[in-house]
């Protein structure tokens, strides 16, 4: 089965990864935490797409050590044990760094099962979790980790990703792609901030393009790219903490008397169809700041004609 371009065009080193400047840039933490060969045990929170499984793979190979990655909804206590077992062999020499992702599926029982290892520094934990670690990790987990915050990636970091990953289709291909204007821009912004999004619209791009004949040039139009990437994808989750943000925000719009960034949130919101919480919004301001205000201007509104 072919590899996923995005597997194929995985970065390799910091200089090759988009965005997150604030970990990877010129003297950020990880940055210089590779720079020093010592590897603490770290939580990579974020979104999707956002390089996080990339650094560890990074990270892994710049300390030389036996990278083992789990996925937390399918993994056990087992598999941990399994990984432990490859310390001190000639499997692993300089020891093994366990990248265990969604650790938020982990329940507290087998968290706790990962504390005498990272604790003793038999393995080196590097944790991935795209939803808070302080509510869905173990607190005496957190206490051992470092939390590392991974963003959304911005349009104009992504373009660069883009580029590389129909460069890597042309050589696949063995032809030369013309591109209209405003394709890898439209993606980068169709994607919503993550990478992994953006170049399998890339592959989705050049694989719905029509073959060109006779030597031709394979055109990528900027209607197939807006055909693949179809909308801006929202970032609303409706149980996590952008969910309530948003809601607070266009509550608290409401109460600020801003029309514009009332609608905005709205628009948002309504978007995503989550036209309940709109609504029980829209009620608790009523309630709250109009209902309960009007007993108190009355007063003052007399008070004021009265003088």
């Amino acid at each position: 089965m072919a590899q996923p371009l995005a597997e194929r065009i995985r970065p390799k080193n910091l200089d090759e990864v988009v965005g997150q400047k604030h970990l990877i840039g010129e003297n950020a933490p990880l940055s210089n935490i590779i720079r020093s060969g010592h590897l603490p045990n770290m939580i990579f929170y974020g979104p999707s797409g956002t390089g996080k499984t990339t650094i560890a793979r990074i990270l892994a190979a710049a300390t030389n050590r036996r990278l083992h990655i789990l996925n937390g909804t399918n993994a056990s206590i087992a598999d941990v044990r399994a990984v432990i077992g490859e310390v001190n062999t000639l499997a692993a020499p300089n020891g093994v760094l366990l990248y265990l992702d969604e650790i938020q599926y982990f329940n507290k029982k087998q968290q706790q099962a990962l504390l005498e290892y990272i604790e003793n520094g038999t393995v080196t934990l590097i944790a991935a979790t795209t939803e808070n670690p302080y509510f869905y990790i173990y607190g005496a987990v957190l206490s051992r980790c470092t939390v590392f915050e991974f963003k959304y990636v911005e349009p104009e970091d992504i373009v660069p990703a883009l580029s590389r990953a129909f460069s890597v289709m042309a050589e696949d291909f063995k032809e030369e792609f013309d591109i209209e204007d405003g394709v890898l821009q439209h993606i980068a912004r169709g994607c919503g901030g993550d990478v992994r999004k953006g170049v399998n619209s890339v592959e989705l791009c050049v694989l719905s393009s029509n073959i060109p004949v006779d030597g031709a040039k394979r055109k990528i139009l900027l209607e197939t790219a807006k055909a693949v990437t179809q909308k801006t994808a929202l970032r609303y989750d409706r149980e996590g903490d952008e969910h309530y943000d948003l809601l607070s925000a266009f509550q608290k719009s409401m109460r600020g008397s801003d029309p514009d960034a009332a609608l905005h949130y709205l628009a948002r919101i309504l978007e995503a169809g989550d036209l309940p919480s709109a609504c029980r919004r829209l009620m608790v301001c009523a309630a709250e700041d109009v209902g309960l205000a009007y007993p108190m201007i009355i007063p003052i509104v007399k008070g004021a004609v009265d003088m």
